[in-house]
């Protein structure tokens, strides 16, 4: 077919004055219709069953000249064989809209959606930290159907490769909760990640060995000798004598704590069972924390990221402290920062404390929310003193090392 317009004349193209819109013809039914608006749109005339009709192809300089005529001519088929282009380009958008629905990222966003809320934020944000991370740049795109086992086994694999053993498998776990949904939804026949199970082999937990009150001195020590941040030997210190998760200590805010009143208020989102808790503070560990104030307070973390100050201290600090103090690593005892935690039930157990009161204040809560904010109020008394006495204990072990503690200092 031979058209009339050119690319310079369709771009300098100009309504009259005295018109309110105007068509150039380009050929076969296809037009520039410039209006008083200002646009300039591609349109199409053609006649179907005896009628005339006019089919939107798009506007310029959006649709190119040579893009507008390659639709034209694609339209012109449609209406040869007794179709309408735009009913065509609408059952194509739709089916479109309708693969996107049904890839393995579009039907997992839909089954978290719906399970999330029975699941904790910190459950929660393990999901998506696989998913986003691992997942979808993997599979995330692909119609869920057109997953294989082999896929899986890719990113499976590729996961086990960096050590992440129990990552890979709980991504197994995960697309196989997914890949059931999509079957009960008619979206999916089967569960490639079924055919996986067993491939993953986890490692043998290896549970940190509490410490014994003569290492807690060795620990100590170690720590008054050792040359790190002040604000990472202050996190350990903290640990030993709060005994909360690391991840509950690194990404602690100083709105969470009344000093004045020694409590530390830890909000249910931080916390794994979702669930608020109290941690009350020993008059050792109010000392800490002013000290901390004085070096981080500017910042609403207690322990800022200096690398990058809007986050907080990395999850590797420090057991990496602990590596160069020689707790932790080839050739040492094992001891990392979730140890602290052990050690503390270990000899709190060990020396009469109430086994209901230290699984409280270790936030082993119950899953009923009910009953574990009664437990809460009911064990608070007694685990103030509790936490008064662990922290009058360890004061006692750090006097074992005095004399070597005094030296350094000198």
């Amino acid at each position: 077919m031979k058209y009339a317009l050119t690319a310079t004349a369709v771009k300098n193209a100009k309504l009259p004055p005295d018109k309110k819109q105007l068509k150039l013809a380009d050929g076969g039914g296809l037009y520039l219709l410039l209006t008083a608006t200002g646009s300039r749109l591609w349109r199409y005339k053609y006649r179907l069953a005896k009628e005339e009709h006019t089919y939107a192809i798009g506007a310029y300089p959006e649709i190119s000249l040579q893009q507008a005529r390659e639709e034209h001519s694609k339209a012109r088929e449609v209406v040869a064989s007794g179709g309408h282009p735009r009913a065509v380009r609408e059952q194509l958008k739709l089916q479109k809209l309708q693969e996107g629905a049904d890839t393995f990222e579009y039907i997992a966003e839909e089954w978290i959606a719906k399970r999330k809320v029975a699941w904790s934020p910190y459950y929660l944000s393990q999901i998506r930290r696989a998913m986003d991370k691992d997942v979808f740049p993997a599979i995330g795109g692909m119609p869920i159907r057109q997953v294989t086992p082999l896929h899986l086994l890719a990113l499976i694999k590729k996961v086990e490769a960096r050590g992440a053993e129990v990552v890979a498998e709980n991504i197994r776990q995960l697309a196989s909760q997914i890949f059931r949904f999509a079957i009960l939804n008619l979206r999916a026949d089967t569960d490639p990640a079924a055919a996986l199970k067993g491939v993953v082999q986890r490692p043998k937990i290896k549970h940190n060995i509490p410490l014994s009150p003569s290492q807690i001195s060795d620990l100590l020590l170690r720590l008054k000798k050792s040359g790190g941040n002040r604000t990472t030997k202050l996190a350990i210190e903290l640990l030993l004598l709060t005994f909360v998760r690391t991840v509950e200590l690194r990404k602690a805010r100083w709105t969470e704590f009344d000093i004045e009143g020694g409590i530390w208020r830890i909000p249910a989102e931080r916390m794994k069972m979702g669930v608020e808790h109290l941690v009350p503070l020993s008059l050792q560990s109010i000392a800490l924390l002013k000290e901390l104030q004085a070096i981080t307070g500017g910042s609403p973390w207690l322990f800022p990221n200096y690398r990058r100050p809007d986050d907080c201290m990395t999850p590797t600090t420090i057991n990496r402290a602990l590596e160069r103090m020689g707790l932790n690593g080839a050739g040492t005892i094992g001891f990392a920062a979730h140890g602290f935690r052990g050690t503390a039930s270990t000899l709190l157990h060990e020396w009469g404390f109430r086994h209901e009161a230290i699984e409280r204040q270790l936030a082993h809560s119950e899953r009923n929310k009910v009953s574990s904010a009664y437990n809460q109020a009911q064990y608070l008394a007694e685990r103030t003193q509790m936490m008064s006495a662990w922290a009058l204990k360890i004061d006692e072990l750090r006097q074992e090392k005095k004399a070597e503690i005094e030296v350094l200092a000198t």
